[in-house]
């Protein structure tokens, strides 16, 4: 009995899969654990095994298409077997939409008329519907690397068309919105097409390659996906030009102004600029316009120099005191150029933008600070890095002592997951790194069985990675808890947006010294600020002033740090 095979979700965050490759064809016979497909989740591009047994009947999606979570994607059954009737049964609900869609009122029969005209018009131009298979090619289309990427840029073609690819190839570099990733082809044969450039952004799933047999025109192929990316896009311009009408049509209005004084009603100038001249008293028809077509705009009013004789009125109304009449002062011109330079935002950006938006403004973030004297801490350093192969830094103490603390209160430690909250019981500190594009944060596991050696080692490596664009995604994700230190740039405190589903990070500033009471007597000591920003729908006030008063001890006796 044929059996249908769906979509499985392959990861906790899945919604849909990409068919990157099919191994098997419809009438192959297919065993129970045979790789029939390949494909492309939100993580990674994963093998798909079979666990039925048959002939394979029918495969639903082409490679390269995208299907929900738990949508059919085959059937399997005895050769010969009808299975219509499954896949009827299966998308039952859209045959009686489609079904819904073509009853129309009878007063739309000119529509319907013009609707299927140009149907049968697209039919006879295209004819049969154009497919990567039966061509014999592979569309290579711009691959999910990240579980938030929604667009990639090219950051490098590694070949060029009619050059030979096989199927471990990478035949490109991708800047992602959190580091430059490579590109496999998984596919064999002559790259027939590039889509995107260099240093242009595709959205994902878009075509950015084909690779075929030598000599394949792929031009049907690509026709009928710029054809079908028009039409989806024809609502969108339509509207664009409309309000591109109305703006010119508009502009004209904009012209005419009430007069400003019985000389200037004819003269062509910005509104602005009339409100400026009005003000300061200065009459149009004296000015010179450098805008088009000779017209008067507000830098031309602002550095118009009166003539001679406007200035008498101005010198009468200046109080005298038993002298001359007061000179008028002539206030120097400076003409200056506004300059500006725009670039395109990264992909890193856009996320940084996008999440730390989101964390802001749906978390209810509050701040915690706290003084820690650090004089014991800057001694246990010194002795350290006498004896360490590598030198332990103030940020990986922090590390340490957070992971430390963080033990101690679990309710910090914490996730919010939208209906409910997840009390990590691994600690997992992610470490805020600045580069070039924005800020990447990488995660330091386990930091709480972890020595300052192995800390300060891997903390040196990510950012090392991080500034090469050498990180992959499995090194920024599952953090519990965040550090994000400025205090090497001079920073005394400051607060950090909490990085989601975390609900706490800490702010670290630099160590200061300033005069402290000690004994009763005032010394010179060294401070450093510490802000805890807690999301107040996980943390309470008491919760989060308990783990800095922990943090707070283990860093001013950090032998407890390394018991």
């Amino acid at each position: 009995m044929a059996e249908v095979v769906k979509m499985p979700k392959m990861s906790d965050t899945m919604t849909e899969g990409v068919i990157a490759k099919w191994h098997k064809k419809v009438g192959d016979k297919v065993s129970s654990g045979d790789l029939i497909a390949e494909v492309e989740t939100d993580k990674a591009t994963m093998d798909f095994e079979s666990y039925q047994e048959g002939t394979l009947l029918y495969i639903g999606p082409k490679e390269g298409e995208a299907v929900p979570v738990d949508e059919v994607i085959a059937v399997l059954g005895e050769e010969g077997e009808d299975y219509k009737s499954l896949l009827e049964g299966e998308t039952g609900d859209s045959a009686e939409d489609k079904k819904d869609v073509k009853k129309e009122p009878k007063d739309e029969e000119k529509a319907q008329e013009s609707t299927a005209k140009e149907e049968m018009e697209e039919e006879d131009d295209d004819g049969d519907e154009v497919t990567a298979e039966s061509l014999g090619a592979t569309v290579i289309t711009m691959p999910l690397l990240s579980d938030t990427m929604t667009e990639g840029v090219i950051a490098e073609w590694h070949f060029k068309v009619g050059d030979t690819i096989k199927s471990d190839d990478v035949i490109a570099d991708v800047e992602t919105d959190k580091a430059t990733m490579e590109v496999t082809a998984y596919a064999e044969g002559t790259l027939l097409h590039i889509g995107a450039k260099k240093g242009e952004a595709a959205k994902v799933n878009d075509i950015i390659a084909i690779v075929g047999k030598e000599g394949t025109d792929v031009t049907p192929l690509l026709k009928q996906h710029t054809s079908k990316s028009t039409k989806d896009k024809g609502v969108e311009k339509s509207s664009e030009t409309k309000e591109s009408q109305e703006r010119e049509s508009a502009a004209p209005a904009e012209t005419p102004e009430s007069a400003s004084g019985q000389d200037d009603s004819r003269v062509k100038a910005s509104p602005l600029a009339r409100k400026i001249a009005k003000e300061k008293g200065i009459i149009l028809s004296d000015v010179k316009g450098t805008g088009d077509g000779g017209r008067i705009i507000k830098k031309d009013v602002e550095t118009h120099t009166p003539a001679a004789q406007a200035a008498p009125p101005a010198a009468a109304q200046q109080p005298t005191t038993g002298e001359t009449a007061a000179a008028t002062v002539n206030i120097p011109q400076f003409v200056g150029e506004e300059r500006y330079t725009e670039k395109p935002v990264s992909q890193m950006r856009k996320t940084i933008a996008r999440r730390l938006s989101e964390s802001l403004f749906t978390s209810p973030h509050f701040y915690l600070t706290i003084q820690v004297d650090m004089d014991s801490a800057i001694a246990a350093r010194t002795k350290i890095n006498e004896v360490a192969s590598l030198k332990v830094s103030y940020n990986d103490l922090v590390i340490k002592a957070a992971a430390v603390a963080l033990k101690q209160h679990p309710a910090v430690n914490a996730s919010w997951l939208g209906d409910k909250i997840r009390y990590n019981e691994h600690v997992n500190i992610g470490v805020a790194v600045a580069v070039d594009e924005g800020l990447l944060v990488p995660v330091v596991r386990f930091a709480d069985g972890k020595s300052l050696s192995h800390i300060s080692a891997e903390v040196k490596d990510f950012a090392q990675r991080a500034k090469t664009k050498k990180l992959q995604p499995s090194d920024w994700e599952g953090s519990t808890f965040t550090v994000s230190n400025l205090g090497m740039f001079g920073i005394d405190q400051f607060t950090a947006i909490i990085n989601p589903p975390d609900a706490c990070i800490l702010a670290v500033g630099g160590i200061q010294q300033v005069p402290v009471v000690k004994n009763g007597a005032v010394v010179p000591g060294n401070i450093m600020k510490l802000t805890l920003s807690c999301d107040h729908r996980v943390v309470d006030g008491a919760t989060g002033a308990a783990f800095l008063q922990t943090l707070k001890s283990l860093l001013e006796e950090p032998v407890r740090i390394l018991a």
